[in-house]
């Protein structure tokens, strides 16, 4: 990360909040809560949530000497390596958790949240997905911090059942209309049985999150696959055209009147989020989805290198998802003219993001011993 990042005068995100857009950090680990960076992010570039990433940070307990006093006390033989995993995803998200506490007091529980990932291996179905999900709140023990469960056909019900238990949840890799439907089914059938047992339903903020990058990155490789000037000329549009289809489908959702009465209860819709907004082909601009997702209530989330990037110098045009539909519509229907199955590409990309999952919770869980046994030989 740039020493520059989040210091006074140079980088400012107002132009992109001012459009509606939440700005989060991508990939949250302890240093940037050592240094303070998170903290100046907040107060001068209006940074306004965190994700925390397993993958990030395996490579961070590996490589920053921050963790090392934690990974000494948590080196004993008596604690287990998923009790010593927990107690250092839970330290970092709940130091972060009060950074952001006056962002999240501020917007009256709508943003200064973060999210954390579960172990996929220990959230199998609804009922262990409920159990670990407490014991990772209570763990952390902040009103602002999330839970995160994918959007498969197994977390679909975890979904539902955890929103029900009053946890904040953040869903992730969604990538077709279909299952942002049902996701969607879930959240407020959860929020119907948290009201029902009483529970306060403006204390249970869900978002959403549509992986751009990894949407157009396969897609991409489809066309370019097939190679014809009509596949060619579409490359890089199917992740914008798919956030159009979910905004519309958000937009009509908690515009209608069945979501009324879960309003009137202090309900939060659930917003949309962008996430692998990372742009790898250098001949683009770094902050082309940042640009190009543009519309009120939804968050983008950045990893620093975006978030410097993005902070630096943006190119708005107001915004580019409200009433855009159609013509999301026609870039789908011209992908299936050409060859590319939507249905197909999304059930290998919630595929493949689940396998990214269980792999970066096994290099956690392998970092983590690996320093509590260093801490141990020292």
């Amino acid at each position: 990360m740039s020493d520059r990042l989040g210091q006074p005068g140079v980088l400012e995100l107002d132009e992109l909040v001012a459009e509606g857009v939440s700005p989060w950090l991508d990939g949250l680990d302890r240093g940037h809560l050592v240094s303070g960076c998170l903290s100046r992010l907040i107060a001068r570039t209006g940074v306004r949530g965190a994700t925390s990433d397993p993958a990030a940070l395996a490579a961070a307990v590996e490589t920053d000497d921050a963790y090392r006093e934690q990974l000494a006390d948590l080196a004993p033989d008596d604690i287990c390596t998923a009790d010593a995993v927990r107690a250092v995803v839970a330290y970092d998200v709940r130091w972060a958790c009060d950074v952001l506490r006056p962002v999240y007091q501020a917007t009256r529980g709508l943003d200064g949240m973060v999210s954390m990932d579960l172990d996929p291996r220990v959230v199998r179905d609804a009922e262990s997905a409920v159990a670990e999900a407490e014991q990772a709140l209570r763990a952390v023990n902040r009103p602002n911090a999330m839970v995160k469960l994918p959007a498969t056909a197994e977390g679909i019900a975890a979904i539902r059942e955890c929103v029900g238990e009053g946890f904040p949840v953040h869903v992730t890799a969604v990538f077709s209309v279909s299952r942002y439907r049902e996701v969607l089914d879930a959240y407020v059938e959860g929020l119907r049985r948290a009201r029902a047992d009483g529970r306060r339903l403006r204390m249970i903020p869900s978002v959403v999150s549509l992986p751009v990058g990894l949407l157009d990155a396969e897609v991409d490789a489809r066309l370019e696959e097939l190679g014809t000037p009509d596949a060619l000329a579409l490359r890089g549009e199917a992740a914008v055209a798919r956030a159009r289809h979910l905004y519309r489908l958000y937009d009509d959702w908690f515009g209608g009147a069945h979501w009324r009465d879960l309003a009137a209860a202090g309900g939060h819709p659930q917003r949309l989020m962008w996430t692998s907004t990372t742009v790898s082909d250098p001949s683009s601009s770094p902050t082309r989805y940042v640009e190009r997702l543009i519309t009120w209530g939804t968050i983008t989330s950045m990893t620093p290198p975006t978030l410097e990037a993005a902070a630096r110098r943006l190119a708005l045009y107001g915004d580019t998802l409200m009433g855009r539909h159609r013509a999301a519509a026609e870039v789908w229907r011209r992908l299936e003219d050409v060859g590319v199955d939507g249905d197909e590409v999304a059930r290998k990309l919630e595929a493949e993001s689940a396998q990214r999952l269980a792999a970066a919770w096994r290099d956690l869980y392998a970092a983590v011993d690996a320093g509590r046994h260093t801490a141990q030989r020292g």
